[in-house]
């Protein structure tokens, strides 16, 4: 896709021809970043409860929150597709509500689709969503708005014939009409049979390298979140400590008098 601007088409016609490259982003300059990196696809993600809003899940995250991130995002984005997460319970009761609350992230957020968790249950949802010309995004395995449901954060698709049940709920987004579909901490294996499966791209996260594409959080990837690294993260950076060892040299130099200095004084 080079420079031009990102779209679906273009997305569809890199299944097994181009890996896609998304990531996350909640804010405007984390927006201009990755879409000047060339990447593909940027996703504002629910996972800003935990990431920027300090909850412990996604759960508590609304539309509101959504609407007003991905606001901020789109000013930065001009290149990638923008996607928006659906929050919990905002495409969870009727096929209307979901397509009226689709439209708000893209009518008042500027997204250019959003993405959905579960499988074949979500297909009224989803083909609602697409009747008001939203395109949709699909999210199989740890689907994080299920946490309670699954018993916390997990891989899944280990069990006796999980991978032909992911398959067939991966094959049912796809008749659905959803453009891609994220696979989350699911085995390599089960991953690359789900990929093999669809003719839509599928975009991995603690997926193995089998998928058309992988996605990580902007923070986890510049390493701005202290603490626990999932095992499917790799850290290009470790912010967290730069910026953490230049606000204590600020710290200092306030408390010894060396800043300011005369020449950054009027």
């Amino acid at each position: 896709m080079e420079n031009s601007k990102v779209t679906i088409p273009g997305i569809l016609a890199c299944k097994s021809q181009k890996k896609l490259v998304m990531v996350t982003a909640y804010d405007y300059p984390s927006a201009l970043l990755a879409d000047g990196a060339g990447l593909d696809l940027v996703l504002v993600g629910d996972s800003l409860g935990n990431v920027v809003l300090g909850h412990s899940s996604t759960l508590p995250v609304t539309l509101d929150d959504m609407v007003r991130h991905t606001q901020a995002v789109r000013r930065g984005v001009a290149r990638a597709l923008l996607v928006a997460d659906m929050p919990y319970l905002s495409y969870h009761f009727t096929p209307v509500e979901a397509a009226r609350n689709a439209g708000r992230l893209v009518q008042e957020g500027g997204a250019e689709a959003v993405k959905v968790e579960g499988g074949a249950k979500r297909v009224g949802a989803i083909r609602a969503i697409l009747d008001a010309e939203i395109p949709v995004m699909g999210h199989l395995g740890l689907t994080p708005q299920s946490v309670h449901a699954v018993g916390g954060y997990r891989v899944q698709g280990r069990g006796p014939g999980e991978a032909e049940r992911l398959a067939a709920e991966a094959r049912a987004l796809e008749e659905a009409g959803v453009f891609a579909i994220v696979l989350e901490c699911v085995p390599a294996a089960v991953a690359e049979a789900v990929t093999r499966a669809v003719r839509v791209p599928t975009i991995g996260i603690g997926a193995g390298p089998a998928c058309d594409g992988q996605v990580l959080v902007f923070h986890d990837l510049v390493g701005l979140t202290p603490g626990h690294r999932p095992r499917f993260v790799r850290r290009y950076l470790e912010l967290a400590d730069a910026i953490g060892g230049a606000l204590g040299r600020f710290r200092e130099d306030v408390e010894s008098g060396r800043f300011p200095s005369a020449e950054e004084s009027f």
